[in-house]
Parts: structure tokens; C-alpha cells; sequence
């Protein structure tokens, strides 16, 4: 598998550093999205002959910055593995994604985080990723434990060809769910997780602002199951008898 690893990043200078180093043992190139972050953290990103970085002058989000990493590591890789740079996701874990692939399959993987009952897990990503499991399956997507998962594994350019039209956190849900009506499988498999302790977490969700821009998503993406996803099957029948 021609593998690279995409980390978008914005504000994590306490972490990312680590996050890098640790990608870095599996002998991947590591495209590293700088979202326009305002601390330090382009600077402490590892200097590094397999680091690419590429840098946004503002801050665009999440998905904005997974696409710019997807465009370019499709150059290069058949896939790409994501991961959040605050230190979330262990890059160890990254054969798990690797190993799940059945041979002759181009499915998104997703990390499903064990332990998220803990009582150090934060009551918002609990409830979070509840919500998003709920409106995925109801928009067409697939019936998977963990929509909210930022380390996963996409196919290039599938992914990329997907017409995801969420550009910030929305796009990790949205992507799952045009996958489903395109069909692009969606597997899982289990991953560690660690949460920082309470007053070190770094934390870029924005309360009633992303609360709202969730709904407004999963609104659109509901219309479209019931208006859109008819023609599209139509138009795959089609397309799967025609000569």
C-alpha cells in the first residue's frame, strides 16, 4: 500500500511536535496542514526530509485543511491515514487501519476510540458522538460506533472525488455519508485514545456555533437522502446495465 499520513493542525504547539515524530516511524511521508494556526506551532513542527508542510494563511477548518493534505498526498499515495495533532490518537494504532482492508477493497477505514465511557472522556464528546452516529445513519450513511473519529484511513482519490461540501469538523461526518451513497465501503476497527487532563485539553469546538453548523449539515445531508439519493441509485442502475 503506498500510504502517506495527513495531520491537519491549528494551535496544537504543545503537541504537535510529538504527534510528527511518533508518524514518522513508519517511514511514510507526513503532510502536516498548518490551518492558519497564530501560536507557535509551524515552528515546532519536525524538520524532516519525509515532512511536508503546507500552510494556510487563515484559518479555514478542519476539512479545508484534510482536503489540502488529500490533494497533495495524492501525488504521491494511494491512501491516507488521518490523525488529530493534539495527541489524541496514538499514530501506533496506525496498522490496525492498515490491516482491516480486505485485499481488492478502497473503503474508509474508521478508528472506533475504545473507553469513551471513562469518566475522564468529556461529557461533550460522549453526547457528540451519540448525535452524529444518529443523523449519519439517517442520512444515508453508514451504521458505524464512531462517526466522530478523526484517525481513519481514505482512499485517493476517492475520497477527494466525493463532493463532500463541509469544509470544517462537518466534513468528518459528511464524508461518511457520501461515501455510503457512492459506494465506497465504510469498515472499522478499534483504537486507543487519550484525553488530557481537565485544563490542558485544547479544544476548538464552539459550543452553540458548531451545535448549529452540525444541524445545518445533517439537514442538507437528510434533504439529500430523500430528494437526491433516488436518482443517484437510478443513475448507478443504469450505468451498471448499460453496455
Amino acid at each position: 500500500m503506498r500510504c502517506a499520513i495527513v495531520i491537519p493542525v491549528y494551535n496544537h504547539e504543545a503537541t504537535i511536535a510529538e504527534v510528527v515524530r511518533k508518524s514518522l516511524d513508519f517511514g511514510f511521508p507526513v503532510f502536516v496542514v498548518d490551518d492558519g494556526s497564530t501560536d507557535a506551532t509551524y515552528e515546532r513542527i519536525p524538520d524532516s526530509a519525509s515532512v511536508t508542510i503546507l500552510r494556510h494563511a487563515q484559518n479555514s477548518g478542519k476539512g479545508a485543511a484534510l482536503l489540502t493534505g488529500f490533494t497533495a498526498a495524492a501525488l504521491v499515495a494511494d491512501w491516507a491515514v488521518t490523525l488529530d495533532a493534539d495527541g489524541q490518537h496514538r499514530p501506533e494504532d496506525i496498522p490496525r487501519l492498515l490491516a482491516v482492508v480486505p485485499e481488492g477493497m478502497r473503503p474508509i477505514v474508521v478508528g472506533r476510540r475504545e473507553g469513551m465511557q471513562a469518566e475522564h472522556v468529556p461529557r461533550s464528546s460522549r453526547f457528540g458522538r451519540k448525535f452524529s452516529n444518529f443523523w449519519v445513519q439517517s442520512a444515508g450513511g453508514p451504521p458505524v460506533a464512531d462517526t466522530q473519529s478523526g484517525m481513519r484511513l481514505y482512499p485517493l482519490p476517492e475520497t477527494i472525488n466525493l463532493s463532500v461540501r463541509a469544509r470544517r469538523f462537518q466534513f468528518e461526518v459528511e464524508v461518511l455519508v457520501k461515501a455510503c451513497w457512492y459506494g465506497v465501503p465504510v469498515l472499522e476497527t478499534p483504537i486507543e485514545v487519550i484525553y488530557a487532563p481537565r485544563g490542558q485539553r485544547i479544544s476548538h469546538y464552539r459550543g452553540f456555533v458548531d451545535f448549529m453548523r452540525n444541524s445545518t449539515a445533517f439537514t442538507r445531508l437528510v434533504f439529500g437522502r430523500v430528494f437526491l439519493l433516488p436518482f443517484i441509485r437510478l443513475l448507478q442502475k443504469i450505468c451498471k446495465v448499460t453496455p
